[in-house]
């Protein structure tokens, strides 16, 4: 199938899952220089600023989408794909700006190395999104089709990994956290964390559904 020959003359659809995507990974990338610029007050505050301006414009996007959708009479693939892929990216970009605005409120006071690996799955997994997503609209070719497939196989993998990182996590801070008011906060944070690659695998799960059924 062409898809080229199915956008809507209002607009691409695609295009603007593109730039949602590329909204998710600065957030995410804007989290990750948060955490590893946590001690400094100042680079702390610029770089949650700049998760919420992302954030800020995912859900611009998002919007954009969802209103686009009740204009569009012929749409590139099933509506409700559109409107179910959109709405979990951006519990993605939700999640990003929840884990700051988190460590914010509870003025954590030091990152964990468990924090850093989380962070850092997390990245990993935005970028493998944005790569999926990317190649949606060129799904009509095997060659494409195949690699979105296994782009989210690798986002599956990376969400395994943050969820054996969390039990560890959590794991050592019950044994060895003797402040009850740290445990709080840093259970809260990791639950988070580990949810930002859940979210993501959901959208992969939504995406191998677009792939498979357009194929």
């Amino acid at each position: 199938m062409l898809f080229g020959k199915l956008l809507p003359r209002e607009g691409n659809f695609f295009e603007m899952f593109n730039q949602h995507a590329d909204r998710i990974v600065e957030a995410a990338r804007a989290f990750s220089q948060l955490v590893a610029n946590y001690n400094d007050p100042y680079l702390r505050e610029q770089y949650n600023r700049d998760v919420d301006n992302a954030e800020s414009a995912a859900d611009r996007v998002t919007h954009d989408v969802n209103k686009l959708l009740h204009k569009t009479f012929i749409t590139p693939i099933d509506r409700e794909q559109i409107h179910k892929l959109i709405n979990t990216m951006d519990d993605v970009a939700d999640l990003i700006q929840d884990s700051a605005e988190t460590m914010a409120l509870y003025d954590v006071r030091h990152m964990t190395e468990e924090i850093t690996r989380l962070t850092d799955l997390s990245v990993k997994c935005c970028e493998r999104l944005k790569d999926a997503v990317y190649m949606l609209d060129k799904i009509g070719e095997p060659a494409t089709a195949e690699a979105a497939l296994k782009t989210c196989e690798e986002i599956d993998r990376l969400e395994s990994d943050a969820d054996r990182v969390m039990r560890s996590a959590m794991s050592k801070l019950f044994r060895e956290e003797p402040d009850v008011r740290e445990v709080i906060k840093l259970k809260a944070i990791y639950e988070l964390l580990e949810t930002i690659t859940d979210k993501c695998e959901d959208v992969a799960n939504v995406i191998e559904g677009i792939v498979l059924e357009n194929s």
